[in-house]
């Protein structure tokens, strides 16, 4: 497209287009798009234009000054690319490279007495700097850090961590936590430390506190054998990490002040759907601890395996696991569940009975729920009787349309009530446990598609495929960039963005 524009999106394609993100929020990614547009003036119309072919009247933009109008050709393809090489400048990150080359350009405008450019020149400044102020807490420099901060009242705390990858925030969480009032905030941040990051997929080399910790070196050596090689928890005294850490306590005493009674409510609410579950199934207690198990693959490759945990009706991200299945090749759900549960109950087993080790998966689960039918549910039923334990199993079902219908429970089918707080919960441990495996599986693809083909380029190591694949959305869309364009992604450099454009061009012959 001559003349591209930039939208929202909710998933990655491999279709050529560059993507950036994730953001923390709609809202983040409506305001940064409305600012790209009132600063430069980029068309948000899906018009199909071909220079030479132009409209005879243009939108409502055009006139109110939000889009230079290139479907009347008021703007060459070349200007209006300029102006999207100063916005993707933006979205790197490289604003302040950017807004020293407007000062210049707008210092020359002046000096050539266009005065009215250098004006335009001169509010895209302001603008970006604007953009900039709201944007600081994505400018980590480019490491992997989670910064953890907790606001606790008398019987309750907040804990909230962000996530910055590769210098920019790619998410939050947010945990709501039962302490007394005696707990120091020391004590607290300690605790939920080493709950969250006992078996986490990802533990990145710097974890930023605001408090020097108790045991902070236990804790690190700890995160460090977890991680398999060091570990850094620091407290940012000073700078820019230590206006992040800021930021983090301050939104987490906000969530604390505004949502508390909500979370409270929503807590009660799900722990009375777990009540009204063990009512309909007729069990003897409430299942406390629920794990649900899901399988994916795409006509039998990569066959892949999720379980999510939910808490008194609440997801205990810290203790979703993943699996890869080993030993069944081809399409074979109920052997791809057979091998899973046999390899979570076995490494249960075997943690709960060492004494002093890491242990992540000892904590066996009062209910078992499966994405499955009458079928899942007996070969998962089987595989717990192999090891002469009694966990109940349910299968989660869904109706012609993929909506969750009812439980398969003792071969029966219990129907499930609409608008039911049970009702809600069933269908959102079912819609988590299939996106768990389905971003797995996706995961997987991604890794094995950057091993096959960018493998083979000498001198781009993991950290420059991801940067690259992130920059310009696929491999295909690589292999179509220019030099220029290469060197531009982060932790690209002339030298390996010559190795990149040779690598395709000596390919594509």
């Amino acid at each position: 497209d001559k003349f591209p524009r930039v939208l929202k999106v909710r998933e990655i394609k491999q279709d050529g287009n560059k993507y950036f993100g994730p953001y923390t929020s709609a809202l983040a990614v409506k305001q940064t798009i409305e600012s790209i547009r009132n600063i430069f003036k980029i068309r948000d119309c899906n018009l199909k234009i071909v220079t030479g072919k132009e409209n005879s009247r243009p939108c409502l933009n055009y006139y109110i000054n939000r889009c230079n109008g290139p479907c009347i050709g008021k703007i060459t393809s070349a200007q209006y690319m300029e102006a999207i090489h100063k916005v993707l400048d933006l979205l790197n990150g490289k604003e302040e490279e950017l807004i020293r080359e407007l000062e210049k350009r707008m210092v020359e405008a002046s000096d050539s007495l266009l005065f009215e450019h250098a004006a335009i020149y001169r509010d895209q400044i302001e603008a970006i700097k604007n953009l900039g102020e709201k944007q600081k807490v994505s400018k980590a420099s480019f490491k992997d850090i989670d910064i953890i901060g907790v606001a606790s009242g008398e019987n309750d705390a907040i804990a909230q961590i962000f996530f910055v990858r590769s210098g920019k925030i790619t998410g939050r969480e947010d945990y709501l936590l039962t302490v007394n009032l005696e707990d120091s905030p020391e004590e607290i941040i300690g605790t939920f430390i080493k709950q969250y990051y006992t078996g986490t997929v990802y533990i990145p080399k710097e974890i930023f506190v605001e408090y020097e910790l108790e045991d902070m070196e236990l804790i690190t050596n700890w995160l460090s054998e977890l991680r398999g090689n060091k570990v850094s928890l620091k407290v940012p005294q000073k700078g820019e990490n230590s206006m992040l850490m800021k930021m983090v306590r301050k939104n987490a005493e906000e969530k604390l002040n505004k949502d508390i009674n909500k979370i409270k409510i929503q807590k009660e609410e799900n722990f009375m759907a777990v009540s009204e579950l063990a009512d309909l199934i007729g069990l003897d207690s409430v299942p406390l601890r629920v794990e649900a198990f899901d399988i994916s693959n795409i006509q039998g490759l990569e066959n892949v395996g999720s379980m999510v945990v939910y808490e008194a009706g609440e997801p205990k991200k810290s203790d979703y696991r993943r699996f890869k299945i080993r030993n069944v090749f081809g399409q074979n759900d109920y052997k791809s569940m057979e091998e899973m549960i046999d390899r979570r109950i076995n490494r249960g087993l075997i943690e709960s009975s060492l004494d002093g080790k890491q242990k992540t998966f000892n904590q066996l689960p009062d209910l078992i729920l499966v994405d499955g039918g009458k079928g899942h549910v007996s070969v998962v039923e089987e595989a717990i009787k192999n090891y002469g334990l009694t966990i109940p199993v349910c299968g989660m079902v869904k109706d012609d349309r993929h909506i969750t219908r009812g439980l398969i429970y003792k071969k029966k089918e219990v129907m499930l009530l609409r608008n039911t707080k049970l009702y809600r919960l069933i269908s959102s441990i079912q819609n988590e446990a299939h996106r768990f495996a389905i971003s797995y599986h996706r995961d997987l693809r991604k890794k094995n598609v950057l091993k096959t083909i960018l493998d083979d380029i000498i001198g781009i190591g993991e950290k420059r495929k991801l940067s690259l694949l992130n920059t310009f959305g696929s491999v295909e869309g690589i292999a179509n960039a220019t030099i220029e364009e290469l060197q531009k992604a982060p932790s690209m450099n002339k030298l390996s963005a010559l190795k990149v454009y040779e690598f395709f061009e000596k390919n594509r012959g």
